[in-house]
């Protein structure tokens, strides 16, 4: 597989804390938190296992978790803003541990979510199975593309563009570079047995592309319209990839 046991095993560990801090900040996710107070709750529990923020680590990012809201895909500076009623709140949680990394995240509806936004959260999820079960040795990678655009069109929803997965391992972002949530015929690469990696698509109700706020961060959707995302971080295999954030309060 091109990876040592011991190193596998160092990726199942960052892989399984990360999932643990997504799983109890989505415990404290309710109406009247601030995403400030969330990020506290996250600090708390790579603390509690001495791993390191990646954002923070790698980039110097203002919060040791990116929680994004609505129309806010990614990158969402955790700080003041308070959780509403209906709100699609998107956790993306990395960290390094060990000299090894793992990213992942999720999108949740604060009750009471309307059919229209419960139904972008079930497609996003199910874009993500999807695009895992096409993520084999010697499949092309432009596969993942095709699964993800014709679920998302098939629902009457779009694929943020300028988003997509990448590489990750000791490194918070590594080759592969940039793997495409939609389909490209220029996309000639292939998994490889070995590659640990990230797929993470995001299904938005309009858009196609994301934008930088002023803060220097946080990416909004285009058009303003709701967005969802579902990421894991993966090894790939010549059968199922070894997924290494699965959460324990995960349906699937």
């Amino acid at each position: 597989m091109g990876l040592t046991t011991e190193e596998i095993e160092s990726l199942r560990r960052i892989g399984a804390v990360v999932a643990a801090t997504i799983e109890e900040m989505r415990r404290h996710l309710e109406p009247g938190i601030t995403t400030g107070e969330l990020d506290d709750i996250g600090r708390a529990v790579l603390n509690e296992h001495g791993a390191q923020s990646a954002p923070e680590l790698v980039y110097d990012f203002p919060g040791a978790t990116c929680i994004s809201v609505n129309e806010r895909a990614a990158h969402g500076i955790p700080g003041e803003l308070e959780v509403q009623p209906g709100d699609l709140v998107n956790i993306d949680v990395s960290a390094e541990l060990d000299g090894f990394f793992a990213d992942s995240g999720a999108s949740f509806g604060v009750d009471p979510v309307d059919g229209d936004k419960q139904k972008l959260l079930d497609s996003t999820k199910e874009a993500l199975e999807k695009a895992m079960s096409m993520a084999r040795h010697g499949r092309p990678v432009k596969m993942v593309g095709r699964v993800v655009e014709g679920l998302a069109q098939d629902r009457g929803f779009t694929v943020i563009r300028n988003l997509g997965g990448h590489g990750i391992g000791r490194k918070l972002h590594q080759k592969p570079s940039f793997i495409p949530h939609f389909y490209d015929r220029r996309e000639k690469r292939r998994f490889s047995e070995g590659q640990v990696l990230t797929l993470e698509p995001f299904l938005a109700m309009g858009a196609r592309r994301v934008d930088e706020l002023d803060d220097g961060w946080t990416l909004r959707t285009e058009n303003h319209g709701l967005v969802a995302q579902f990421e894991h971080t993966m090894i790939i295999t010549r059968g199922e990839p070894i997924v290494l954030t699965r959460r324990s309060d995960e349906e699937f």
